[in-house]
Order: C-alpha cells, then sequence, then structure tokens
C-alpha cells in the first residue's frame, strides 16, 4: 500500500462528538433535575467519494466531513485496496480493527475514538448500520440496533454517572415509541414505562417517582396530560380524572384516605367528584365526609362557594348559599350571615354521641346547653378514651401492624367490668338494653355484635347518668358531671387493668376465643329453653346453676358452693352469693364462669380418666358425632401449633439465640398447662354433656308428644264409642216405643 501524498487512502470522521458522560437525549424537566441535557449520537464513518466505485447511478450523497488520513494499515488488501481483515490507524490517534471490502470499512468491527469513545458491531460501506454498542470513556453504554450510525430501531442506553437507563425503541437517535427508563438502575425505585415521541414522554404511561407516589395515565411534553390516575403513597391520597400541564383540571374523582390515629379501628375516607381547574375543586362537584356528610354544589379554589346543599351524619339537611366554606342565611337585618346548624356536635363524626335517650329526660330548653357540656368533657379526655378504645379492640386478638380491631360487644363488657361499672346496682344487660336502639335481642345481646367508638362512648354517657344521676347535687350540666364522675371514679383507675380468666394472657386468650362461637350457640339454645315465651332471651345465675347441675358438670372438685364462688368472684361482695341469683348475666359472664369452672374441674384429672369418666354416662355416639369431634380436636391443635409458632421478640432472636430465663419458661409452662385444661374442659366436658342434653331433651320431646298423641287417640276412640252407644240407645228406644 502507498503512503504518498498524491495517492493517500483518506477516511472522513463525522464530528459531532460533545463531551459529556454518554446521556441519551433524556428529558430535563421540573421532576427529574437530575437527568442531563440531551448528547448527540456518536460519530459517522465513511470514506472520500472520490475513492469509492459507484454501483449503481442513485447512489445517495453523503454529507460532507473533514477527512482523516490513515497513517497506518496491518492486513489484507485485495487489488491494492484493503479487503478482508484488518487494522487501520488513522491521524489523531483514531483505529479500526475489524473487516474492510473493497477498501470500505465493512462487516463486524470495532472503531475506537482518540478521546476514548469505542463503537464495535457491524459496518456496512463505512456506515454503522445493524447491530452494535457505542461505549462512552465514563462507561456509559448503547447496545442495539443503529442505522447510519444513529440509534435506531431497539436498544438499551445506561448512563455510569447517574446510574440512568433506558430500554426501548428509537427513531433517528431519539427515542421514540414504547420504552422504559429508571432513573436509578440499582434500586429501580424511580421508573416510566409507556410511549414516547421525539424524546418527550407522550400518549399512555406509567411513572413511579422516588416517593413511591404513582401515575398512569395520558402524557404530552413529559406532563400529565389528558386522562389518568395518580396515587400519593405516603399522603394517601388518590386521584382519577382528567389532567392539563401536569395538574388537575375537568372532571375527577379525588380520594383522601385518612390516616389512622391510635384508638382509631378502621381507615375513612374522605372523595370529592366534580370539576377541577389547576388543581383546585372549582365548579361543580359533590364532597363525601368520612363521617358520612355530604356536600353538593358549587366550589370556588377549593371552597365551597355559591349555592349547594349539605347533609348532615345525622340526617339534617341545610340548602342555600355558601360563601367561602360557610353556610349563609339572612340575620334580623335581613342581610347575609354565616350560621352553623343549631345542636351540631363539636366532636369529630367517629366520636358524635347518640344520647337522645337521656335528652328526653332533660327538659328541652336546656337539652343543646347539655349536649354541648357533656361533648366537652369527651373532648378533654378524648386521647384517653381513644387509648381506652384501642386496647381493648385488640383483647383476644393476634398483634397487627396497623391496630385495625373494631371493638365488639364482648370487649365493652370486659371493659365494663373491669371499670367495676357493675357495682352500682346495674347489669350489664340493663346496659345494653339502654343503648339498644334499633337492634333486635340476638344482636343486642351477642358478643359480635361491633361497637364503633362513637357507639362506646354513647355507652360510657349513657351508664354514667344511670349509676350516678341521683348523686349529682346539681341539676345544671347533669350528664358532663355524671360522666365526669365516671372517669375519675371508674374509667382512669380500672380501665386496662384486665380482670377475669379470658383475656388475662395473650396466649390463653387465642385459645378461649377459638371456643366463643360454638359456646355462644350453647347460651342461645339454652337461653331459649328457659325464656321461652319472654322474647328477650337472657339468663340468670340462677339457671346457670340449673345448667351445671342438667348437665351433670358438678362433682367433688366443681361443687355447688364452688361454683357459686366463681360466679361471683367479680361481684361488689363476692360472700353474698344468694342476692346475685337473679340477676341477668350477659354471654362474656356466662363464658368466664365456663373458664374459671374447667380450672377447677380439670386440674387434677389426666387427659386419659377425664375423657373416660366424661364418657362412661353418655350413649355411644355416631359416626358424624364422632366425625364433628374429631374435627373440634383438629381444629384445637391448630390453634396450639399457632401459639407456639408465635414469632420471638428481638431480644430473644439476638445473634440467632433464644434466650429464655426461667421465669419466661415456667410462664410458657403454665399457658401450655391452662390451654391444655381449656381443651380437655370443652371438648371431653361441656361439649359432649351438651350434646347428651339436647339428645335427652329431643327424646323426652318425642315421648311426649308420642303419649299426647296417643292419649288423644284414645281420647278420640273413647268419644267415638259414647256416641255409638248413645246411638243405639235411641235406636232401642224408637223400637219400643212403636
Amino acid at each position: 500500500m502507498k503512503q504518498g501524498k498524491e495517492n493517500q487512502t483518506k477516511t472522513t470522521l463525522k464530528n459531532k462528538t460533545e463531551k459529556t458522560c454518554g446521556n441519551s437525549d433524556l428529558p430535563h424537566t421540573a421532576e427529574e433535575t437530575h437527568i442531563r441535557k440531551v448528547v448527540s449520537c456518536p460519530p459517522v464513518l465513511t470514506v472520500n467519494s472520490a475513492d469509492v466505485d459507484l454501483q449503481d447511478n442513485d447512489f445517495y450523497e453523503l454529507p460532507t466531513f473533514f477527512n482523516l488520513t490513515v497513517q497506518r494499515y496491518e492486513g489484507e488488501t485485495c487489488e491494492g485496496l484493503f479487503h478482508g481483515e484488518g487494522v487501520a490507524c488513522f491521524e489523531g490517534g483514531h483505529v479500526y480493527k475489524g473487516m474492510f471490502s473493497k477498501g470500505l470499512m465493512d462487516g463486524p468491527g470495532v472503531f475506537t475514538q482518540a478521546g476514548g469513545l469505542k463503537y464495535e458491531g457491524e459496518f456496512v460501506c463505512n456506515m454503522l448500520v445493524g447491530r452494535g454498542t457505542f461505549t462512552w470513556p465514563d462507561a456509559s453504554s448503547y447496545e442495539g440496533e443503529v442505522l447510519n450510525a444513529i440509534r435506531h430501531g431497539t436498544g438499551t442506553y445506561r448512563c455510569a454517572d447517574n446510574g440512568v437507563s433506558y430500554t426501548g425503541q428509537w427513531d433517528q437517535g431519539k427515542r421514540h415509541g414504547k420504552g422504559v427508563v429508571y432513573f436509578k438502575q440499582d434500586k429501580k425505585t424511580s421508573w416510566y414505562k409507556g410511549n414516547w415521541v421525539k424524546n418527550n414522554r407522550e400518549g399512555w404511561g406509567t411513572r413511579c417517582y422516588p416517593s413511591g407516589n404513582t401515575y398512569s395515565g395520558e402524557w404530552k411534553n413529559n406532563l400529565r396530560h389528558g386522562e389518568g390516575s395518580m396515587r400519593w403513597l405516603k399522603l394517601g391520597q388518590q386521584y382519577v380524572g382528567m389532567w392539563q400541564n401536569g395538574v388537575q383540571h375537568g372532571k375527577g374523582t379525588h380520594v383522601w384516605i385518612l390516616r389512622r390515629a391510635d384508638g382509631s379501628q378502621y381507615s375513612q375516607r374522605n372523595q370529592y367528584t366534580g370539576d377541577f381547574v389547576q388543581g383546585q375543586r372549582h365548579g361543580q362537584g359533590t364532597f363525601y365526609y368520612a363521617g358520612g356528610a355530604i356536600y353538593e354544589g358549587e366550589w370556588r379554589n377549593n371552597k365551597k362557594h355559591g349555592k349547594g346543599k349539605f347533609t348532615f351524619e345525622d340526617g339534617h339537611v341545610f340548602e342555600g348559599e355558601f360563601v367561602h366554606d360557610e353556610m349563609m342565611t339572612d340575620d334580623l337585618n335581613g342581610n347575609k350571615a354565616p350560621t352553623s346548624r343549631p345542636g351540631s356536635s363539636i366532636l369529630g363524626p367517629d366520636m358524635a354521641l347518640n344520647i337522645e335517650c337521656l335528652l328526653v329526660k332533660i327538659p328541652e330548653r336546656h337539652r343543646d346547653t347539655e349536649r354541648k357540656e357533656v361533648e366537652c368533657v369527651v373532648l378533654r379526655k378524648a386521647r384517653e378514651l381513644r387509648s381506652i378504645y384501642s386496647f381493648y379492640s385488640r383483647l383476644g386478638h393476634a398483634p397487627s401492624p396497623d391496630n385495625s380491631f373494631l371493638m365488639s360487644r364482648l370487649q365493652l363488657w370486659r371493659l365494663l367490668k373491669d371499670c367495676n361499672v357493675h357495682h352500682h346496682s346495674i347489669t350489664l344487660t340493663q346496659i345494653d338494653n339502654f343503648i339498644r336502639g334499633d337492634e333486635t335481642s340476638a344482636e343486642t345481646h351477642s358478643p359480635f355484635t361491633p361497637m364503633l367508638l362513637r357507639r362506646t362512648l354513647s355507652c360510657l354517657v349513657v351508664a354514667a347518668y344511670h349509676i350516678y344521676h341521683k348523686d349529682v347535687v346539681s341539676q345544671n350540666h347533669l350528664l358532663a358531671d355524671c360522666f365526669s364522675k365516671l372517669m375519675t371514679d371508674n374509667i382512669i383507675p380500672n380501665a386496662s387493668n384486665v380482670k377475669g380468666f379470658m383475656f388475662r394472657h395473650p396466649d390463653c386468650a387465642e385459645v378461649a376465643v377459638s371456643y366463643l362461637e360454638r359456646c355462644w350457640e350453647v347460651y342461645q339454645d339454652y337461653c331459649r329453653v328457659i325464656a321461652a315465651p319472654r322474647e328477650d332471651r337472657t339468663m340468670t345465675c340462677r339457671h346457670l346453676l340449673w345448667m351445671f347441675k342438667d348437665l351433670h358438670l358438678l362433682d367433688s372438685n366443681l361443687s355447688t358452693a364452688r361454683l357459686l364462688q366463681i360466679i361471683t368472684a367479680e361481684s361488689q361482695d363476692p360472700r353474698n352469693t344468694s342476692s346475685c341469683l337473679d340477676l341477668e348475666i350477659t354471654f362474656l359472664e356466662f363464658f368466664e364462669v365456663l373458664l374459671g369452672s374447667a380450672e377447677v374441674k380439670c386440674q387434677q384429672v389426666s387427659p386419659s380418666s377425664a375423657e373416660t369418666k366424661a364418657r362412661s354416662d353418655l350413649p355411644e355416639k355416631s359416626d358424624k358425632a364422632e366425625t364433628s369431634n374429631a374435627q373440634d380436636m383438629e381444629s384445637q391443635q391448630q390453634v396450639r401449633a399457632k401459639v407456639r409458632e408465635r414469632p420471638q421478640s428481638a431480644g430473644q432472636r439476638d445473634g440467632g439465640k433464644v434466650v429464655q430465663t426461667r421465669g419466661v419458661r415456667a410462664q410458657d409452662h403454665e399457658v401450655e398447662i391452662w390451654n391444655q385444661t381449656i381443651h380437655q374442659f370443652f371438648n371431653h366436658f361441656f361439649f359432649p354433656a351438651f350434646e347428651h342434653y339436647q339428645l335427652v331433651s329431643r327424646n323426652m320431646k318425642e315421648e311426649k308428644l308420642r303419649q299426647d298423641s296417643q292419649r288423644h287417640i284414645a281420647e278420640a276412640q273413647a268419644r267415638q264409642r259414647a256416641r255409638q252407644r248413645k246411638l243405639e240407645l235411641q235406636q232401642r228406644n224408637l223400637k219400643t216405643a212403636a
């Protein structure tokens, strides 16, 4: 190959390279300030046109480039041209290593620019066409399809400096079509997946922001524009509707999920559906409040303004004009002035009191004052009341990270008994009847009836009135004084000091709770027998004694006297057993007696002997009964396994070693013994005895029906014979007379 000036082989290099980190035309927006500006495409390689053998008349002309001279070539040649595999070194330090064809770079090869930019891939007539990889000096790279040295087709770009990557479609060096950008490749917590138009997010796509917020919908010029939905994770908000230039604009629905405060039993949400203008509620719209209130009407700059209709939580309606979120009515001079609904509560919707049953006992002119005064007391004690509600709503449940439990009536009963409310000549059953409202008898006395915070507070106010209204000297602010006294004397000193057998230990409570439903069925069945035909089917202590006798559960360990001690354990005077025999008891008190009886009856009985003794006087069970018992035992084994598999604390897991003290082992042993005792009592004594009692009762009922039926038949036959004898006598008399 000659090196003279007159016959030097020359090559040109399209110089569009800028000093960058190799960023791939990523957009620079207010939301992504870390993204760098667009960089140009990699250089284009070609040869001087004077040295090219034209094959076709329609060969398109190449752009004008400055020439690079080949200083050295090592490799194969053909007819004086580079042909085959070789290495070409250009002026300025550029190097090409790869295949040549008729003096042109053609086929696979590697071109390394003096500045460090490298292309490795396919060449066609000195042009970069096909698949290839660009690598920048800072380790940024592009791998994919190339057309005329421009990214075109499908490829992946990665920026080493900031971790941004794009995988998808390209058109003339720009992101165009479908593609995915990860703004933090290692974490993948910030990304966009969707459509692109000339390096801009445009069309349909989903964006996940570093904060965890997400938007899915239409885009235009890198902004949310069109129909889409946005979720603000930490704020607990969501919007679905129309967007314009990045903000809510048009018809849409925005939802605010309220944070669950300590003591709150469930999440609440506000919701607005209507018109938005530049990100604000503006125009016609409807707002649904978490407490149940609704506003329908006009809005201006996020405020109720204009004609509207407001429906309060209790159903009262105000319809008229609003100005800056305030209801307007005519004053005495005929001018518009702000107003508030008479009797409106100062408490939030989750604490609003329902005490109409007490207000009717107070003169009408004082009712609003009485309501407001007792609400003020509740508001002052709100923190303590929420904490107490949260504590009791968790009883009997495994720990939950979001504290999302709703108090049941069973837990409310436990709260009232712990606070000694039943020591004031009032029973829990009476309190249930005071607050029953429109509930049926079954709902009123069911342990599973949910008790919202506001209903629990109403119950405490009602109980306070019935306990202390005769003791309060001044009749002014009667309800507030009664409730204050209840809080001071009963609730604050005693709440959270759990008594009884059921909730004294979390593991014990889980096992006991597993028997609630079946014991509730027993309670209902027995109440139906003793309470018929009364509608309000409840049980007294005397009935409970009869039940233990009917089921033959009393023995040397569990005597009548011992059972009475268990029944009266939480009464004001446990020694005075006779005074409580005719008091009505709730299901909690019934169930607590069963648990206490289990400890006494099964404390020294081994499982094998217990089963033998329990079944000695019972008839053989059918296959169905045996199957039911086996299912019960399997269920209790699952409960026991669940208790054993409870996760250990961080202190116990420290270093992968379980650290157990002697006290902890002793407590675990005590819990296990108690659990076995409860399983034994219910599965080998109580449930079999009640099933036997039901069977005997059914047989006796059937026998009585059979005897009654036979008696009716005999009486009918006797009457028939009497009529026959009378008819025969009449016939004889007629014959004699004839």
